[in-house]
Parts: structure tokens; C-alpha cells; sequence
């Protein structure tokens, strides 16, 4: 007798195929038998599935939970809008691989990403021994990519040139190992230092090595504002000499220079594909973007680590030379346009005595305390020792329509999990793309929608067995009503659950049941294979 029969489901099954009416069993943890309702089956459990959609767990392209998956392993924010894998490592910044003298710069650095949790216990050095940590049990399972930023960090520190031959030796070393133990491809984060000090030709050594080993490259390109189309350009010209395949993580075109020019960015992504370039993209379904306050900085001001960069925000010349790139000619961390602080709200802080600043915009904070917008910049920078995490809303809708109706799309969440108001896109987005652009806007059918967060990103993981559900598949699975799906996480209430996602399996272990996380932790980290497989 099967372990699960879910009932009279209408299946869409991550291919872009057709729904249907089906039985599905599950046993031992895999899709058993896909039937027409007279086939009769029976199993321990049932679930009864009328008027309910049977997928593929979603897969999110583009996660942040690093080190949130391991503090709170249950993950209600993933489970609770469907998701059964996400990929980690992302934006050329994580936790692996370091050492003793690069992991605490990274706890620093990422603190407006991931917190900094007291008493957690580190205890990995490799990429092998972060998903081993991994593999001790969470929610979800997880893909992870070696980030550059951390690999250029460990080769030659917080130096901003290029590397020596052998310095690059090292970085390809690094690369080679992440990938050898587990990791799916590399990330790099352009406009993040250290990884923003590198140029194209670093890039492509790098991905050289990832293309040979049956990885592809997740770049966060250089600039999503002014510079948009020449940082996509870029990518694209590093998977042209490099042969490694591409995925434009968050794939958008941003700031007021770029309203209505989607269709730029397509043209380089339908000209590469023309070409024989293996090009993807996924994008989150709202208009504001999410970062650090930090971020913002122009690069020069960030050289040499967290430490460095205080001591600037305390030196005048180095203060003015700084003010002068955000007001004036348009900071490289801003995307090279100026700092509009209408745009840029405080979503998290790190010390509890600017809790004040949440939710308040910088200007609103300037026009408070009758100051400039770059004074107050300055002044939670240096008290919050750079650990402020912010909303720029900065988006524009025919942008993000045209984007997610390319074929070549896919989703990510890039869901930040930390702050007190952080972005809702970390527990919304798979149901507002379900809900709000499926249904309601007609964006894209619902078919197409799903296969865009299941098979499709499945293909580019080259995740084996799974990402459709068929005959001898894992059973991440998940059972949601669409006339009910919808995204109720606000930017004002930005940790609440999606509504209508009632059952989510992992490996045929319910995760979510009746809507509620259940605890269980059957997830694992999935590794790339010899054979160029994620298993």
C-alpha cells in the first residue's frame, strides 16, 4: 500500500503541459503511480484534492537564508508559499568557503543580510562541511553556489586590484573544490565588495573552471541603475569566452534612468540565445529592491573591510569625497545614480537603540532632525556599525512584466529574513506571482507560471529527479487552492504567511499541513554530482 494518495487532483505538473485530473501516489518517499480517478488506489493517507492544484514544490532561485535555515530550521517563511529547494551562496557573499581570519569579516559584512545570532556555533570551514551542517536536518532542501566575493576574500584579502597569477591560482582552486564537494556554480557580486573589485577577465578564469565542471554562474552584474544594459552586456560576454552558462539573478533594470527599458536587457538575452549561449534570469514579482544600507557606499570607501570603511565615515576629507559621489555624480554602490533618499526606507537595524529609524524613509529622518539625507546616511552607518538593512523603492511595473513574460525566466525570491520590517517578497513571492500576475492580471497562465518556478529552474540545477512530477520522482510536492492563492505578507506586516497553500511534501514528508508548518525536517543539502547532475 502506497505511504500518501492525494485524491482528484487537478495536476499541473512543472512541464508547461496541460492540467488534468489525477490520483497521485506517493511511497518511500517517491511519486509511485499518476492515475485517472477509476484506477481506485488506496494509501495509509489520503488527502482529498478537489478543486485543489497538484505541482512540483516551487524552487527559489535566489535565496538569502544562509544562515536563517540553520537558526530556525523549520522555515516558515519557505514552506508556508510552497517552496521545497532553494539556492544559497548567492550574490558572491556567504559563509563558505572561509577561514578564521575571513569569517568574521563575512558575519560582519552580511550582518544586514543574515543577523549575526549570539551563541551560534560555526563550525565549518569548506563548502563540504557547510552542507554537511546542512544535511542535519531543515525544512527544505538546498542548492548552494560558491560565492566570489568570499573566494577573492580568502586569495588576497580586501585588496582592490587584480590578482597575481598565483593569487588567481588560488581563487580557481577554490572554485574547483566548492564544486567538487557539492555546489551547483558560482555566484559573484559586482557591485558588493571585494567582489566588485574584480574585473571581466577575473571572471571568466573563474567561470572557465565552473563551465568544465558542469556549473553556471549566478552574477549580481555591476550596476542595476545606470549602468544596467553595459552590466548585463558584461555577463553576457563572460559566459560568450568563458562557455559557462548564465543566470541573471534578479534580473531587472531599475532607477528612474531605466523606466520602460525592459525590452534592452531582452534583446541581449534573445541575441545570446541565438547565438548558442546558455542564458536564464528569474526576478521577484514587486517593484522595490532590498540590501544594506552599506551598499550604497562607493567602492574606493569600502577597501580594506568593514574596519576600513568606519574609520572613512570618521575622517572629514573621506567623508566629503563620499558625499560628493552619492549627491553629486552617482556612487558606484547606488548604481551610479544619485542618492535619492525619498527611495531608500530603513527595513532592519542591528542595534536596538535605532529601532526609531524602521520604516522611515531618510529623508524623513533628514527633514526630522533638519539635516541633509547623506548626514543621517553617515550617522546610522558609523552607530550601527553597518548593519542597516533598507527598501529602495525604485522599481517600475512594465519593467517587471516584461521581464517575467520571457521565456527564459524563472523565480527567486531574494527574500531578506532579518530586520524588523524587512522586504515581504521572503514570504510572498511565489504566491503573488500565482495570485496576483497569474490570476488576477492574466500575466501568465498558470501552467506556464508554475513550470517557471518547478521544471524550468529544476533544468538549469540540473536537479535529478526532480522539478516535475512524474513516475519514480522525488514527492516535493505542494497542493494549493488557485481561486485562493495570494500573497498577504505587506511591507508594513511583511511576515505573514501566503494564504491557500494547504500541503507541502518534501520527499514525501509533509512540511505543511492544513496550512500549518508541521516541524518536520526532512530537507537536505542537494549536491552536483562527477556526472554534472545536482542529487
Amino acid at each position: 500500500m502506497a505511504d500518501l494518495l492525494v485524491r482528484g487532483a487537478t495536476l499541473v505538473d512543472g512541464t508547461g503541459a496541460a492540467r488534468r485530473t489525477a490520483d497521485v501516489t506517493v511511497t518511500d518517499g517517491l511519486i509511485e503511480e499518476i492515475a485517472d480517478r477509476r484506477a481506485n488506489l488506496t494509501a495509509r493517507r489520503t488527502v482529498d484534492a478537489d478543486g485543489m492544484v497538484l505541482a512540483p514544490g516551487f524552487i527559489d532561485m535566489h535565496a538569502h537564508s544562509d544562515l536563517r535555515t540553520l537558526v530556525e530550521r523549520a522555515h516558515p517563511s519557505r514552506v508556508t508559499q510552497g517552496v521545497t529547494c532553494e539556492v544559497l551562496g548567492q550574490d558572491g557573499l556567504s559563509y563558505a568557503p572561509v577561514d578564521d581570519t575571513t569569517l568574521p569579516l563575512l558575519r560582519r559584512q552580511l550582518a544586514g543580510w543574515n543577523g549575526d545570532p549570539a551563541d551560534f556555533d560555526w563550525n565549518w570551514r569548506t563548502v563540504g562541511e557547510y552542507l554537511d551542517r546542512l544535511d542535519r536536518g531543515t525544512a527544505v532542501n538546498t542548492c548552494y553556489l560558491v560565492p566570489h566575493g568570499s573566494v577573492r576574500m580568502l586569495a588576497m584579502g580586501w585588496e582592490n586590484r587584480p590578482p597575481t597569477p598565483a593569487e588567481l591560482d588560488r581563487m580557481r582552486e577554490l572554485v574547483a573544490r566548492g564544486l567538487h564537494e557539492g555546489a551547483v556554480g558560482l555566484s559573484s557580486g559586482l557591485s558588493y565588495p571585494p567582489g566588485s573589485y574584480a574585473a571581466t577577465d577575473e571572471l571568466v578564469a573563474l567561470c572557465t573552471v565552473v563551465a568544465g565542471l558542469g556549473g553556471f554562474h549566478a552574477p549580481h552584474q555591476r550596476s542595476y541603475g545606470a549602468g544596467a544594459s553595459a552590466g548585463y552586456a558584461e555577463m553576457i560576454e563572460i559566459a560568450r569566452r568563458s562557455g559557462c552558462p548564465v543566470h541573471l539573478t534578479h534580473a531587472t533594470m531599475n532607477f528612474a534612468v531605466n523606466r520602460g527599458r525592459a525590452g534592452e536587457l531582452l534583446a541581449l538575452v534573445d541575441a545570446a540565445l541565438a547565438e548558442g549561449i546558455d542564458v536564464t534570469l528569474d526576478s521577484y514579482p514587486y517593484l522595490p529592491g532590498a540590501t544594506t544600507l552599506a551598499a550604497l557606499l562607493p567602492g574606493w570607501s569600502t577597501e580594506g573591510g568593514p574596519e576600513a570603511t568606519l574609520a572613512r565615515l570618521d575622517d572629514p576629507a573621506a567623508r566629503e569625497r563620499i558625499r560628493v559621489a552619492l549627491e553629486e555624480h552617482g556612487s558606484d554602490g547606488c548604481h551610479g545614480v544619485v542618492a535619492d533618499w525619498e527611495t531608500v526606507q530603513i527595513s532592519g537595524v542591528g542595534r536596538p537603540e535605532l529601532a526609531a529609524a524602521v520604516g522611515r524613509t531618510v529623508a524623513e529622518l533628514a527633514a526630522e532632525r533638519a539635516t541633509s539625507g547623506t548626514e543621517v546616511f553617515f550617522d546610522l552607518l558609523r552607530r550601527d556599525g553597518l548593519a542597516t538593512s533598507i527598501l529602495q523603492h525604485v522599481g517600475h511595473e512594465e519593467n517587471v512584466r516584461a521581464v517575467m513574460r520571457h521565456p527564459a525566466h524563472t523565480v527567486g525570491s531574494d527574500g531578506l529574513l532579518v530586520g524588523a520590517r524587512p522586504h515581504p517578497r521572503a514570504w510572498g513571492a511565489f504566491a503573488r506571482y500565482l495570485g496576483h500576475y497569474s490570476r488576477e492580471e492574466g500575466v501568465l497562465g498558470l501552467e506556464e507560471t508554475v513550470a517557471r518556478m518547478t521544471g524550468r529552474p529544476a533544468r538549469r540545477l540540473r536537479l535529478r529527479g526532480r522539478g516535475v512530477v512524474r513516475p519514480g520522482h522525488h514527492a516535493d510536492l505542494v497542493l494549493f487552492d488557485p481561486a485562493g492563492i495570494r500573497d498577504t505578507a505587506t511591507f508594513e506586516q511583511p511576515r505573514r504567511p501566503a494564504a491557500g497553500i494547504e500541503h507541502v511534501w518534501v520527499g514525501g514528508v509533509a512540511v505543511l499541513a492544513e496550512a500549518r508548518p508541521t516541524g518536520a525536517l526532512p530537507g537536505r543539502a542537494l549536491r552536483r554530482t562527477g556526472t554534472g547532475s545536482t542529487e
